[in-house]
């Protein structure tokens, strides 16, 4: 059968995978949002659902004072003698963790903190050994992919730290993972940064330490040469052998939102791609290049959900907050919601009261039933604090109003403010991958409050690593009922 990429779609960076038994598991970056690490399913590598979330609890993660894209980087899931792994680094805090679990399904342990630093965290286990890798600087201050010997059931460190590979030469060497396949060890990373130059690389030794043999054709895979192309910054990739016996990268990727126009709004999506071992032993990706789609045994289709409403949706798998959410805000129903507006707002880079999915394709049509009884709430398409636009309702000192208001790098503009008889409006966005348009509809007739540029809200102009969510929020002392919520893609 012929699968199209992405395989997941929307603001889903750093995949890693594992399998075990008949399915695979697969885990991506976070950042700020809460609950941490989400976690996916599959039986063919092709459709993915997702299960829940890794790190639920306070306790697992600091995500108090983070940033935008600060809080939860890369993340490696591992499966080893019944027990699962998620290891990965707090880069606001500078600390490398794992947790654990028996229960794919369950609550994940608290966390497990390795003195070695760096970031994208990895583990090999082989021969009852357990080897911690990460990027960052040995224990002589050389600094490219470092490994050590751990006691997995302690995170202490079983011997010193070495640097075991500098990469091929590209800026930014990033994501390691380790494999042991045949007679060789073979060690994957990612090198040009994670953006239009960003790559796969790798190198292969008979020994655990090395000395590396760099791949002679590196990159594996890239698509940094390939423009004009929609599909951008392949990199960061995990092996994973599917139950045919082929090999597949999932490797993280983006979307542009034009051919000619370099911006990404999507975030960092996850592709799958084809991987061939020679009689030499050394792999190759395809031609060297992520195409859209490709074909993969198998008698089954790819299934991509295009409606999402508050009835098919899980608060607690599919839908996220920001940092420490305060749960009293929060009244979630199988039909709708009640949000309670805090300290916060949306620039805030507190926790404001705002519950989002992640855009999930360009073109869509969402709408939400809003109704509030003083100061605001509304629905609203953001990036970071700085970068979000905003259809809002809110109390006037006559009444109550209805207006779009963007925020671009901090600067903020109000647009289309129209009165309304009562605290109740349809709130609407349509969009393309160009723009986003806001309506509100109120008394049976459907009202323009304005548009926003998507580019506006890109990776290339926020800057960071996160992608563009869709979400309702109250603020202030706001009271925000919301009813009728549905996004549907094209």
């Amino acid at each position: 059968m012929l699968y199209k990429n992405p395989v997941i779609s929307g603001f889903y960076p750093d995949p890693s995978v594992c399998r075990a038994g008949d399915k695979f598991y697969l885990v991506c970056s976070s950042f700020q949002y809460f609950p941490g690490v989400p976690l996916f399913e599959s039986e063919d590598l092709v459709n993915w659902k997702q299960i829940g979330h890794v790190l639920t609890r306070k306790s697992q993660v600091d995500l108090q004072t983070v940033p935008s894209s600060g809080g939860v980087f890369a993340p490696t899931i591992r499966y080893n003698d019944g027990h699962f792994y998620m290891v990965t680094t707090n880069d606001t805090t500078h600390k490398n963790f794992y947790v654990t679990t028996d229960d794919i399904y369950g609550e994940w342990s608290d966390p497990v903190v390795v003195d070695q630093d760096g970031i994208d965290p990895s583990l090999l286990f082989e021969n009852g050994k357990a080897y911690f890798l990460s990027n960052g600087s040995d224990d002589e201050g050389k600094h490219g992919v470092v490994q050590c010997e751990i006691d997995i059931r302690t995170g202490k460190k079983l011997s010193p730290s070495k640097c075991i590979w500098q990469g091929s030469g590209g800026r930014y060497l990033e994501s390691p993972h380790m494999y042991k396949i045949g007679d060789y060890y073979y060690l994957t990373a990612a090198e040009g940064g994670t953006e239009y130059g960003h790559m796969v690389t790798y190198a292969r030794s008979s020994n655990v330490w090395g000395p590396f043999e760099g791949y002679a054709k590196n990159p594996v895979v890239t698509n940094r040469n390939k423009a004009p192309n929609i599909i951008q910054g392949i990199g960061h990739a995990d092996l994973v052998q599917g139950k045919d016996g082929e090999w597949h990268f999932v490797a993280l990727g983006f979307r542009q939102i034009h051919m000619w126009q370099p911006f990404h709004t999507l975030g960092r999506e996850v592709f799958l791609l084809p991987v061939s071992f020679g009689g030499d032993g050394w792999f190759t990706c395809g031609d060297g290049t992520a195409e859209e789609t490709y074909a993969v045994k198998g008698d089954f289709e790819q299934n991509v959900k295009k409606k999402w409403t508050f009835e098919n949706t899980d608060w607690n798998i599919d839908w996220c907050m920001l940092r420490y959410p305060d749960e009293n805000d929060y009244e979630l129903f199988d039909e709708g919601a009640v949000l309670h507006g805090g300290g916060a707002g949306l620039d805030s880079s507190l926790s404001p009261t705002f519950i989002m999915l992640r855009q999930k394709d360009f073109c869509f049509a969402a709408g939400v039933d809003v109704k509030i009884d003083r100061d605001e709430a509304g629905f609203a398409v953001y990036h970071c604090e700085t970068e979000h636009y905003e259809a809002f309702i809110r109390r006037a000192a006559d009444g109550f109003e209805v207006g779009l208001r963007k925020n671009i790098g901090g600067v903020k503009q109000e647009f289309g403010v129209k009165a309304l008889t009562a605290g109740y409006a349809r709130l609407i966005i349509e969009a393309d991958a160009l723009e986003y348009r806001f309506y509100a509809e109120t008394g049976g007739e459907k009202v323009f409050l304005g548009a926003g540029a998507s580019k506006y809200l890109s990776s290339e102009v926020c800057g960071g690593f996160t992608g563009n969510m869709i979400g309702i929020y109250a603020s202030g002392s706001a009271k925000g009922i919301f009813e009728d919520f549905e996004i549907i893609y094209e």
